[in-house]
C-alpha cells in the first residue's frame, strides 16, 4: 500500500519553517516542533544540509516536514519537504 508507506515516511517526519538559508555554508535555519528522537524542545536551529540542492527551492517563511540526523557529530537534514 503505497498511500501508508508515505504516511509512515512522514510520521518521522518533524514540522518546521524556514527561517533563513546560507547556500555557500549549505545551511538552513529552522524553527521546530519538538524532535522526540533526539529528546530536543522546539527551537530555531541552523542544520547542515546533505546537499546543497535541498535548498534550491526553499525560501524564508516555507512550510516544511523534514528529518535530521547526527552525522559526524552535527545535526543534517537528511530528508526534507515543502508542505503544500
Amino acid at each position: 500500500n503505497e498511500a501508508k508507506s508515505a504516511a509512515a515516511a512522514s510520521a518521522g517526519l518533524t514540522d518546521g519553517e524556514v527561517r533563513k538559508i546560507d547556500m555557500a555554508a549549505g545551511k538552513v535555519t529552522i524553527k521546530h516542533g519538538p524532535m522526540p528522537k533526539f529528546d530536543m524542545p522546539a527551537m530555531t536551529m541552523a542544520y547542515r544540509v546533505k546537499d546543497k540542492a535541498m535548498l534550491e527551492h526553499l525560501k524564508p517563511g516555507d512550510k516544511i516536514k523534514f528529518d535530521v540526523d547526527g552525522v559526524g557529530g552535527e545535526f543534517t537534514v537528511l530528508r526534507l519537504e515543502r508542505v503544500k
